[in-house]
């Protein structure tokens, strides 16, 4: 058995998928009506039908997971995030952890919890 995808619920499955093209490279691979596939593995899943499979509310900003990204050029990122996506909400600005690496964490468009950090 392997890890296939990893999916996230998104309220606008269009503006999520250029968020995540526009900021991450990432290209979309599969488009099922809701339900899309981009590359490196990551799902977007439109909410009205995540709510219909679970009959449960969606918790934005829950912080119970984040989707981890590595960019050896922080700096540039951040300036490419201010400039493209100026209303990102963050958890935290750009931090130095004990062990030297750099990363900032910030929600996506729909409360999905994104850290980048430097390459360990």
């Amino acid at each position: 058995m392997k890890l296939k995808n990893y999916l996230i619920v998104v309220k606008d499955i269009e503006k999520s998928r250029r968020f995540y093209e526009d900021l991450f490279e990432l290209e979309m691979l599969v488009d099922n009506d809701g339900n899309m596939v981009l590359s490196d593995g990551l799902a977007l899943q439109e909410e009205k039908y995540w709510k219909e499979f679970l009959g449960k509310e969606i918790i934005p900003e829950s912080n119970s997971c984040e989707l981890y990204f590595e960019e050896a050029d922080i700096e540039g990122f951040i300036s490419k995030l201010e400039s493209m996506y100026p209303e990102v909400k963050y958890v935290n600005r750009l931090m130095t952890h004990s062990w030297g690496q750099k990363v900032i964490r910030f929600y996506d468009p729909d409360g999905n919890l994104i850290e980048v950090g430097t390459p360990m």
